[in-house]
């Protein structure tokens, strides 16, 4: 039908907002609560505590939100490629003309095909021990050339080319290009990471892309990337995406970054805070030699200061004095021990001399032996006449012969 300025004024006509508010009374009355099933997609959390996303399946998608009290009361966390089911009234959003659920209940429905084998990958990889911290590798600090697994075409690379280079000028870079998405992707990631410590003097590399959706990080998802970041004879750092993507290369990783901006900071360090380091260890190797300099000089002072090396004859004359006493000790004790060893033996001597025989002969007595035998005479039945006896006197000896033999009468 066309209008022309003489019927517009029989015909209605409305405005936006009063159609918009007529559809907002027909829909809002028409499903005052329903129940959806679908995939959540750009799901985000307001400062508020609200939440936005959106409900889709294969044809058609539905924009929902769900109020901070209801989000609270949930028990699961909500994400993107998780199946729910929605209860909820429809309401138009006069403002933009569009149709939205407001959920009031939600139950998981299970999760996405995509989401479902990203778990079960890192449920295995998990149990081979891909994850475990232990097996990672150190950083070196000083990387000799970096080596960049990603597009050579995408921001990534420009991001961390920039990043490098502004904090270590003289970086080596060396760009190894591959398709970050799609079929081709994973497999030639794959191969690059067999393959990357072959190029001279490469030590670390970075693998990954800029952010985007779940099947456009899907290639950093696969097995095969997974096992090669595992088996890669230099350390790699995984940036894939940003802050809030996970994906299964950056849990085998020995380094995750969680941009490529971040990744071009891990891997070399600050130009800057080196030269104020060093310059830092030299003012205190400065410091320290200085010390010692003087600690050893006030030591040399204390060993020239000693008694020995200041007046050595000193030492010389003590000793000497010392072996002139030792020496006088030695004479005394010497005659101390001449004169106690001497008048033990005078007593001794004293001693002997009182049980002495000949000590009998000097008071006049006399010792007689017969002069064949040598026997002595103790009485005179023993002689006979003309036995030669011997007489021992204090004062020589006489041989005489026996006249006559005189027995007393008993």
């Amino acid at each position: 039908m066309n209008l022309t300025a003489a019927n517009t004024e029989t015909v209605p006509v409305l405005t936006v907002s009063a159609l918009t508010f007529v559809l907002k009374e027909v829909v809002e009355a028409s499903f005052p609560h329903v129940w959806v099933s679908g995939e959540i997609s750009n799901f985000t959390r307001a400062g508020s505590g609200h939440c936005y996303f959106t409900l889709k399946d294969d044809s058609a998608q539905l924009k929902a939100v769900m109020w901070r009290g209801t989000a609270q009361r949930l028990r699961f966390d909500l994400k993107d490629g998780l199946q729910v089911i929605a209860a909820g009234r429809i309401e138009v959003y006069e403002a933009r003309g569009v149709y939205q659920i407001v959920v009031d209940q939600l139950q998981p429905k299970g999760i996405g095909p995509l989401e479902l084998a990203f778990r079960q990958l890192q449920q295995k990889l998990a149990q081979e021990g891909l994850f475990d911290p232990a097996r990672k590798r150190a950083l070196p600090r000083f990387p000799r050339r970096i080596a960049l697994i990603t597009s050579p075409t995408g921001a990534a690379v420009q991001d961390m080319t920039q990043v490098i280079t502004r904090r270590w000028p003289k970086a080596n870079i060396v760009i190894v290009p591959v398709v970050v998405q799609g079929p081709q992707a994973a497999p030639q990631i794959a191969a690059a990471l067999r393959k990357v410590h072959l190029i001279p003097e490469v030590d670390v590399c970075i693998c990954g892309r800029g952010g985007g959706s779940l099947e456009d990080l899907w290639a950093f998802n696969e097995e095969v990337v997974a096992r090669a970041i595992h088996a890669c004879k230099i350390p790699v750092i995984s940036a894939v995406g940003h802050e809030i993507d996970v994906t299964i290369a950056d849990l085998v990783a020995d380094k995750r970054a969680l941009t490529p901006s971040e990744a071009g900071e891990l891997v070399v360090p600050l130009e800057s805070e080196v030269r104020a380091e060093l310059k830092q260890l030299h003012q205190r190797l400065k410091s320290s030699l200085k010390r010692q300099a003087q600690q050893a000089r006030l030591r040399l002072d204390a060993i020239a200061n000693r008694r020995c090396f200041a007046r050595p004859l000193d030492r010389v004359r003590d000793l000497s004095l010392k072996l002139d006493e030792l020496d006088a000790r030695m004479k005394r004790g010497v005659k101390q021990s001449i004169t106690t060893s001497r008048q033990k033996l005078e007593t001794l001597a004293a001693s002997l001399s009182a049980l002495s025989p000949l000590a009998v002969l000097e008071r006049g007595y006399s010792l007689t032996k017969t002069l064949a035998g040598g026997d002595l005479v103790r009485n005179a039945g023993q002689l006979r006449q003309g036995d030669r006896i011997s007489t021992l006197l204090a004062q020589g000896s006489v041989v005489s012969e026996v006249v006559s033999v005189e027995l007393d009468d008993e």
